[in-house]
């Protein structure tokens, strides 16, 4: 078949779709006097081949066909996750890098090196830059070469393909839009697929999504019945339809489209659509047309990364950057202007002649003066910390993947799951959080929903009493009684409800049996439940978009009303008692239509028939939607169901109304037919599907509501309770009613009966009269006043109690529809006010988008550091709003966790994250980058002082190489060991006092009063290391009498620097291991072995005359010895002498309870695994690592317990754990070890 031909059966359909779409055009632009059939000429005048022209809004697929496909230019499906290629690694890396200042600022010094005004060789800055670069760099090169072997395996994995028609098996990578392929059942879709047939019956497979969001339960999909039988290789081959459809886009759960096949259109919908990254399953096999490949499938639209965040202490490393700038600035103005002014003819030994260089000519002093300047700016380059960045990415780095991914304190056993950072970047934030923004359900809570209660007919059916009942009545000093559960009482996951007028079949007996037993098919039709397994009540599951979708469902098996299968067009019930008592009966009902939740509509309806004819429509949804669309004359039931509502939600249920309509065929015919024209719309096909499903949705009779509880995690309470202690406000974002958040924060101790409670609610009388009246206009005016003078009520009480200083906690509440207008410009400020004057505050029925806004305005306007809690894809907002996003791995799939920086398995392991990782975290950062600015300032004012001595000529004082070498090895692994390992007091001191993360959140070891003292006994010692040095040389000489030299007197000074900045690191140290002596000594041991080789080499085309032998004619004098003794005592002198003041007179509160408890042991709070005996391989390993021994500071006397010595003391003890890196060192030097705790 040739061009024309191939397309020929599919021509009549196509300009019936062409006409759809320019009928769409003319309707949408309102202009009426366009020709539809001028516009169809026009598509047709301009064809090329049997190629159609591209849409911009969608696109054309010729199925089977690549040659029609081919010219079309669609992308192919490998795909690429790296960062660079073999030809943009360098220059892409290099540019990565030299977008920090300091490597730029170092760029630049290595080029000034290069000139003649330089007194350093280039190899003095060259050397630590390249080093600097070649491990940022060597760092990105291995993650991006992992990244490339993952793509790798990708993109070879074998799917089979039609060719020839025959099924031959290609790799991924070289699949084309428009190929049929055959998945098979556990494989994975290796592009976006339509389904066009499978081997289950009806048309219909099974998809598991957990690649895409988290989300275990199976989906179902559905190929349409005209594409069936094209299931294998003959029958395939034959067909060639066409597939009209929206552009790649990053929507996950829309799809928009048209099939046509011969003269034959057909809607496509997000059930025929099949994910890449998503697997088969319960299905032999489907086959199905590429849709979407490589970069433009949806999975790889969202593959985005999360928002680049940096952390506050971050951000103040660049100021001080650029004071350090400033203080260079100020140094070589300084010898600028000496150069200038020194430099004469006078000095008739310095040979200033006529012909004398530009640098040194008397005759222009200014050009000496701007020569000088740059020659002392390579001179003094040291000053900024070339190793800070690589050093304190390496420290995060091991932070993260060694001691918080590893931690036993924060692994949850149930679901398997430790904690995952997901960023290094934001350690130290966690150290320093003031406010913390939480979701309330499955982050809270369990999203384990239980069926609990409910209304039916305006009767209260259920005996039970919640956690938060309970936590009422103790809060008013009531004493419930335990409620006895019924002999027949029935308790299974997803049902926990007791009441003997419903169960057993009791429901006939009661007062309008009619209205139960359509509550009971409401409860068993309405959903998009599938069933599993074994069709009988004990062991039958259901896979649920939702737990609360699927705890309905159980419910209605628990009445007697058991949903035991589903096809595409009907589902099965087995109803019992319905006739009469006891009889079983199975009955199936036709399902004609499913209008799906979405967050607009917040409803879901099904249409269905009865096996006698009977055409219904049940509807479930939240109580706002469903009383808009009640029908008129049920004033008594409204009422009484809506007292009911509120009485679940004051004790912390989650509810949803029911109800249900009759329909007529004729109706529902009309209705169907502007349905089918609303699926089969190429554009805002989701607009006009609600809006049709709006015209059925209407004239509704109330059924009840059910009541559905979701119990509070683990430890959430006290979790809550020790993070107010340590300062942090916390606030409840929540989608749930007023009383029910209320409720929720009463049982997490967020909210107490001392506390005075401000709330702003929309549910008032005077605001329900006007929305009765349904004028929108006027209803906004009054929210807004009302609004506005609660707010200004509330501020003016929350100041006086401010300012009579009365010790009283404050909590606000607030719904959504009042936030929305508090968060308007003219109010915000006088929300932010009041809120941070609250100890707690609860935001319930808010959207969204308004949880990001609420985490914005503390975040942006009160600049305090935010963290965002949250389980759900409705979080992801408020997560990436926040400075730190953390995610629950719960039951709403891992939308959250994707997109957070630090995920784990339960709310009540913020404590360990906050507490005890975060602020260890900003006590090494902090401690980490002010030493580093100590050192190096210390090292370049020596050579500062010598600068006075030389007639400002830019003469150095160090070697080239000691300057080189200093930052990147005599000084670089101490530093790396104290950020990995320091701490003030253990973990479970930092969890029994949490006021000391108060510490952080004032950002006590971070403030410019902090790094000032550093700066000052830098100024000291640099005064020190110089003057003595010279002092102890005037008169110094060696063992032939010779007088030492500049060299001399150089590496006597260089060889005190090393001493004293290493020393004065352990000086700073709370907490001393092994690991600090060993770091320490090598470092100054490297120094020793550094210079007896350096100065026993001689060549000819170096600088290295100038140290040949000095060494060794230094350490033959008595004047050496002495000199690296006592000057590093006396530099050291004055930081002993303060920090003893200090300690003794303004103690920090940790050093409080260093002295309380320098003589015990740090308590274990590691977890305890032997709750259950019958343990695993793996459990009982876990049990035996948390068993070991302990190392005890040597300083301090605290234990330590970070995890990442786990492996050392568990070879020691015969048990298997993952091994470290720096476990051979150790075990080289391993003694006997010395138990502090029996397990």
């Amino acid at each position: 078949m040739k061009g024309w031909d191939r397309v020929r059966p599919s021509r009549l359909g196509r300009v019936r779709l062409d006409k759809a779409l320019i009928a769409e055009e003319d309707e949408g632009d309102g202009e009426r006097g366009r020709e539809p059939m001028r516009s169809f000429h026009v598509h047709e005048t301009v064809r090329l081949g049997h190629v159609h022209p591209q849409h911009p809004s969608h696109r054309t697929i010729y199925c089977n066909d690549r040659d029609a496909n081919q010219l079309s230019n669609f992308q192919g499906n490998s795909v690429s996750t790296t960062k660079y290629n073999i030809l943009t690694f360098l220059p892409k890396g290099l540019f990565e890098q030299f977008r920090r200042v300091a490597n730029l600022y170092f760029l630049m010094i290595s080029v000034l090196s290069t000139t003649p005004i330089s007194p350093v060789s280039p190899i003095t800055n060259v050397v630590p830059l390249s080093l600097v670069l070649c491990a940022s760099l060597i760092k990105e090169a291995f993650e991006d070469w992992k990244r490339f072997a993952n793509d790798k395996v990708v993109n070879s994995t074998p799917v089979e393909v039609l060719q020839d028609s025959r099924w031959i098996k290609i790799p991924w990578k070289k699949l084309q839009v428009g190929d049929l392929v055959r998945v098979k059942q556990d494989d994975f879709f290796p592009a976006d697929l339509l389904f066009l047939s499978g081997t289950n019956p009806d048309g219909i497979c099974y998809i598991e999504t957990a690649n895409l969001d988290g989300e275990t339960n199976l989906k179902i999909r559905k190929a349409l019945e005209r594409t069936w039988d094209y299931l294998y290789p003959d029958k395939a081959s034959e067909f060639k339809g066409e597939i009209q459809c929206e552009q790649p886009n990053n929507s996950l759960y829309t799809f928009t489209g048209n099939l046509i096949i011969g003269k034959q259109t057909l809607p496509l919908s997000p059930n025929q659509i099949l994910l890449r990254g998503c697997s088969l399953r319960n299905t032999e096999f489907i086959v199905g047309a590429v849709i979407f490949t490589g970069h433009e499938t949806k999975v790889m639209m969202n593959s985005m990364n999360v928002p680049s965040k940096r952390s506050t202490l971050e951000r103040t490393l660049d100021k001080l950057i650029l004071i350090l700038f400033g203080v260079l600035f100020v140094m070589c103005i300084i010898g600028a202007i000496g150069s200038g002014v020194f430099i004469n003819r006078k000095y008739y030994y310095l040979g200033l002649v006529a012909d004398v260089e530009k640098q040194f000519n008397p005759n222009n002093r200014f050009v000496v003066a701007c020569l000088t300047l740059f020659t002392l700016v390579t001179l003094y380059s040291t000053i900024i910390p070339i190793s800070l960045y690589v050093s304190i990415e390496m420290i995060k780095f091991i932070q993260c993947t060694q001691f918080i991914n590893k931690d036993m304190n924060m692994y949850h056993r149930d679901s398997n799951t430790p904690a995952l950072a997901r960023t290094s970047n934001l350690n130290e934030e966690l150290g320093q959080v003031e406010y913390l923004f939480s979701d309330k359900t499955g982050t809270l809570t369990r999203n384990c929903m239980e069926f609990f209660k409910c209304s039916i007919g305006g009767e209260v059916y259920g005996t039970g009493v919640t956690e938060v009942e309970r936590a009422a009545a103790q809060r008013n000093g009531v004493k419930l009684e335990e409620v006895q559960r019924s002999a027949d009482s029935v308790h299974e996951k997803g049902f926990n409800f007791d009441d003997t007028r419903l169960m057993c079949g009791a429901w006939r007996n009661a007062r309008d049996p009619d209205i139960c037993k359509e509550f009971f098919r409401c409860l068993a039709i309405c959903h998009t439940v599938l069933p599993e397994g074994n069709e009988s009540p004990e062991k039958i599951t259901y896979q649920a978009a939702s737990p609360d979708e699927s705890a309905l469902v159980i419910a209605a098996k628990n009445f007697g009303f058991f949903f035991y299968r589903r096809t595409p067009t009907a589902i099965r019930v087995r109803e019992s008692h319905v006739e009469k008592m006891g009889k079983i009966q199975d009955v199936g009902y036709e399902i004609l239509n499913v209008l799906e939740f979405n967050s607009t509509r917040k409803c879901q309806s099904v249409i269905c028939r009865y096996p006698t004819g009977r055409l219904v429509l049940y509807c479930k949804g939240a109580d706002s939607v469903i009383y808009e669309k009640l029908t008129g004359g049920m004033d008594a039931i409204k009422r009484t169901t809506r007292e009911h509502l509120e009485r679940f939600g004051a004790a912390g249920l989650r509810t949803l109304c029911l109800a249900y309509r009759d329909l007529n065929n004729q109706m529902y015919e009309e209705w169907n037919e502007k349905f089918i024209q609303a699926k089969s719309a190429l554009r805002e096909r989701e607009k006009k599907l609600d809006e049709v499903a709006d015209l059925i949705e209407r004239e509704l009779i109330l059924i009840g509501c059910t009541a559905i509880e979701d119990k509070l995690q683990e430890g959430v309470p006290a979790c809550i309770e020790t993070l107010s202690k340590a300062g942090i406000k916390i606030w409840i974002l929540t989608g749930d009613k007023l009383e029910t958040a209320i409720n929720i924060a009463y049982a997490c101790s967020l909210i107490s009966n001392e506390m005075k409670q401000f709330i702003i609610s929309s549910e008032t009388k005077e605001i329900r009269q006007v929305e009765d009246r349904g004028d929108p206009l006027e209803t906004a005016q009054v929210i807004e006043d009302t609004v506005k003078r609660e707010l200004e009520r509330c501020l003016e009480e929350a100041e006086y109690y401010d300012n009579t200083r009365t010790q009283l906690d404050l909590a606000l509440v607030i719904d959504g529809k009042c936030l929305m207008y508090a968060l308007d410009p003219q109010l915000r400020g006088k929300l932010l006010r009041l809120s941070m004057m609250s100890k707690a505050v609860v935001c319930c029925r808010v959207s969204p988008l308004q949880k990001a806004q609420v985490t914005s305005l503390i975040k942006d306007g009160a600049k305090k550091i935010t963290l965002g809690i949250g389980d759900g894809a409705n979080d992801v907002s408020m997560i990436q709003a926040a400075h730190i996003g953390v995610g629950i791995s719960g039951l709403e799939g891992m939308q959250a966790v994707m997109a957070s920086d630090f995920a784990i398995a339960q709310f009540r392991f913020l404590t360990d994250l906050l507490l005890v990782h975060g602020r260890w975290s900003y006590i090494r950062i902090s401690k980490v980058v002010a030493y580093f600015f100590y050192k190096n300032l210390t090292f370049t004012l020596t050579q500062f002082w010598f600068t006075f001595r030389t007639g400002y000529s830019g003469q150095r004082f160090y070697d080239d190489w000691y300057q080189s070498l200093y930052n990147v090895i005599f000084t670089a692994l101490p530093v790396i060991v104290v950020g990995l390992f320091e701490k003030d007091v253990g973990a479970s001191l930092s969890k029994k006092y949490p006021q000391l993360y108060q510490e952080g959140i004032k950002n006590m070891f971070f403030k410019w009063r902090v790094l000032a003292v550093w700066a000052f006994f830098a100024f000291y010692q640099s005064l020190i290391f110089f003057y003595f040095c010279v002092a102890a040389s005037t008169k110094g000489q060696n063992l032939s009498g010779k007088m030492l030299g500049l060299w001399d007197v150089g590496t006597m000074a260089f060889t005190c620097v090393v001493i004293t900045v290493n020393l004065r690191l352990l000086m700073a140290c709370n907490f001393i291991t092994r690991w600090h002596n060993y770091s320490i000594a090598g470092s100054i041991l490297a120094w020793f072995l550094f210079i007896f080789l350096y100065s026993g080499i001689r060549t000819r085309h170096d600088r290295q005359e100038n140290i040949y032998y000095v060494i060794y004619v230094l350490m033959s004098t008595w004047y050496f010895w002495l000199t690296i003794v006592l000057v590093p005592l006396v530099a050291l002198l004055g930081d002993f002498l303060f920090q003893g003041l200090q300690r003794w007179f303004a103690p920090y509160d940790y050093q409080i309870l260093q002295e309380k408890y320098k003589n015990q042991p740090e308590e274990i709070s590691r977890p305890q695994l032997m709750e259950n005996p019958q343990l695993t391989a793996d459990e009982e390993r876990r049990l035996a690592i948390a068993r070991l021994p302990l190392e005890r500071s040597k300083h301090t006397g605290f234990a330590f317990d970070s995890p990442g010595f786990e492996s050392f003391f568990a070879l020691q003890q015969g048990v298997s754990a993952p091994q470290k890196a720096w476990d051979v060192a150790r075990r080289a030097s391993m003694k006997v070890p010395r138990r502090i705790w029996n397990g």
